[in-house]
C-alpha cells in the first residue's frame, strides 16, 4: 500500500478508513477478533480497512508507546484508537502508505466527525510526533514492546521457548505473509499449474519437494483470478499447512501408505483446507467434525467446490459417545485449537487478543482431544497431531507428556516433517530463500502399537 496506490486502491476518502481502523483497533483491544469486526464493516470500506488495520496491528506496540510518551494522559478510548492508528501510519517505513501531510490532515478531519473537542489535541500531538520523530521512536523502541511489537509476556515465552531464534521470529511474524496455493494432485502438478499462472500474467514458484503441490505467488491476487479456481484445481493454503495430509496418508519409515477405503477421522476440520487435501491424495472413508455447525458449512462449500464427499458431523471430538459409532479409525488428524501463535503473519490481531493463562487452558483442551481420541486408533494406525503453534507447551511438550502416559504409543520421526517449524528464512520447504514461505506449525506423527 504505497502513498500513490493508496488513493485509487482505497477509493473511499481516508478519514472514512482511518475512523473505522480506530474502531477496528480498538475492538480488538477490547477481545474481538479482526476478523468479526471486518465482518461488520460496510462493505465498501472493507478492503481498505482491512489493509490499515493489519498495518496498524503490526506497529500497535510501537504505536502505543509513541502516544504514551506524547501523551502521558490516555485520552478518551476513541481519541486514544484514532491517534494509535495515525501514529501507526506515520511509523517511518521503506514506503510509506500515505504522505505524512495527508496523514494528519485526514486525521484531524475523523477526529472532528468523532470528538470535535479533541481535534486540536489530535492536531498537537501529530504534529509534535513528525517534529520529534527519530527521538519518540528511539524511545519507544528501548522497551521490548515496542521495538518487537508483542505482548511483554508473549515475548518472554519465546525467548524462553526459543533461545536462539525468539528476535527472529517475532521480527518475521511482523512481515507480510506470502500467498500459497496447494494445486489439486487429481487435477495435475504443480509445475503445469505453474505454466497456467504465466501465462495470466501471475509470476509464481514452486516449492519442491517437501510440499510438491505447493505453489507460492510473487504477489497476493484475487482467488478470481486464480485460473481453474472455481473448478477446484487450486486452493489457497500455507506451506506448511500442506504437510499435514501426506503425514496422514503416505509411507514413512516402516508406516504403508494409507489403502484405499481407509477411515479417517478428521477431528477439528474447519474451515475444511486439510479435508480437502486428504482428499485430493486418497481415497477415503472420511468423517470430519467440527463443534461449530456454521464452520461445518464452509468445510462443505470447500468440498463442493473441489467435487469431494466426506461425512460431516457437529460435535466436540472429546465427547465420543455422542459421535463415534465404535468402529475403530486407521488413522486420525487432529489439528487441535491452540493459541496461533504461529500464524500471525495473517492474523495481527491474534497477539493482542491471547492473554498469558490462555495458553495453558488451550494445552488441557488439547490433551483432552487426545486422551479422548486415542480409543478411536486401531492398533497399526497413525495419529497425526498438529498445532498452527510454535510455543512449545502446544507441541513438543504436549506430546512428550502424552508419550509419558501411554505405552502403546510410539513417535515416527520425519525429517522436515515432524518437530516444530518455525516461520524463519531459513526454514521450510524452501530454506535459503531470504523471505519465510511458511507459517509456523508442530507436528507429531504417532503410531498405535
Amino acid at each position: 500500500m504505497s502513498s500513490s496506490s493508496a488513493s485509487t486502491s482505497l477509493a473511499p476518502p481516508l478519514q472514512r478508513l482511518l475512523l473505522q481502523t480506530a474502531d477496528a483497533v480498538q475492538a480488538v483491544r477490547e477481545g474481538q477478533s479482526l476478523t468479526a469486526v471486518l465482518a461488520r464493516c460496510p462493505q465498501e470500506l472493507r478492503p481498505g480497512t482491512q489493509a490499515l488495520s493489519f498495518h496498524v496491528l503490526r506497529l500497535l506496540g510501537a504505536a502505543q508507546a509513541a502516544r504514551a510518551q506524547l501523551a502521558p494522559k490516555t485520552p478518551p478510548p476513541k481519541v486514544d484508537s484514532l491517534l494509535t492508528v495515525a501514529l501507526a501510519l506515520l511509523w517511518p517505513a521503506a514506503t510509506p502508505p500515505y504522505a505524512d501531510h495527508t496523514v494528519v490532515d485526514q486525521a484531524v478531519s475523523a477526529a472532528r466527525k468523532r470528538a470535535p473537542a479533541s481535534a486540536g489535541f489530535v492536531n498537537a500531538v501529530l504534529r509534535r510526533f513528525l517534529r520529534e520523530r527519530e527521538a519518540v521512536v528511539q524511545a519507544a523502541q528501548r522497551e521490548p514492546q515496542g521495538e518487537f511489537n508483542h505482548p511483554p509476556w508473549w515475548i518472554e515465552r519465546l525467548r524462553q521457548d526459543w533461545p536462539e531464534h525468539w528476535q527472529a521470529v517475532l521480527r518475521a511474524n511482523n512481515e507480510h505473509p506470502p500467498m500459497s496455493l496447494r494445486v489439486n494432485a487429481r487435477h495435475g502438478d504443480a509445475a503445469a499449474y505453474l505454466q497456467r499462472l504465466a501465462a495470466a500474467g501471475i509470476a509464481a514458484r514452486a516449492l519442491g519437494a517437501l510440499a510438491p503441490q505447493a505453489v507460492v505467488l510473487e504477489r497476493a491476487v484475487p482467488v478470481t483470478a486464480l485460473p481453474g479456481f472455481a473448478e477446484g484445481e487450486v486452493s489457497v493454503q500455507d506451506a506448511a499447512a500442506q504437510l499435514a495430509a501426506p503425514l496422514v496418508v503416505q509411507a514413512w519409515q516402516d508406516l504403508p501408505p494409507l489403502a484405499a477405503g481407509a477411515r479417517v477421522l478428521d477431528a477439528c476440520s474447519a474451515p475444511g483446507g486439510k479435508t480437502a487435501h486428504l482428499l485430493e491424495l486418497a481415497d477415503l472413508e472420511l468423517l470430519a467434525l467440527d463443534t461449530d455447525p456454521q464452520r461445518l458449512v464452509r468445510v462443505q462449500d470447500n468440498l463442493d467446490r473441489l467435487h469431494q464427499r466426506a461425512s460431516l458431523k457437529a460435535a466436540d471430538a472429546r465427547d465420543t459417545a455422542a459421535w463415534w459409532d465404535g468402529r475403530p479409525f486407521d488413522a486420525i488428524l487432529l489439528d487441535a485449537p491452540c493459541s496461533a501463535s504461529g500464524i500471525v503473519r495473517r492474523h495481527p490481531d491474534v497477539r493482542w487478543l491471547r492473554r498469558p493463562g490462555d495458553i495453558a487452558q488451550l494445552a488441557a483442551i488439547q490433551a483432552e482431544l487426545l486422551e479422548a481420541l486415542w480409543p478411536t486408533l486401531k492398533p497399526g494406525g497413525r495419529l497425526v497431531y498438529a498445532t498452527c503453534s510454535i510455543f512449545k507447551a502446544e507441541g513438543q511438550d504436549q506430546v512428550d507428556a502424552f508419550l509419558q502416559r501411554h505405552s502403546d504409543a510410539s513417535p515416527v520421526p520425519v525429517q522436515g516433517f515432524t518437530g516444530h517449524l518455525l516461520p524463519l528464512a531459513d526454514n521450510g520447504p524452501q530454506a535459503g530463500a531470504g523471505v519465510s514461505v511458511v507459517d509456523g506449525f508442530f507436528y507429531a506423527l504417532l503410531i498405535k502399537n
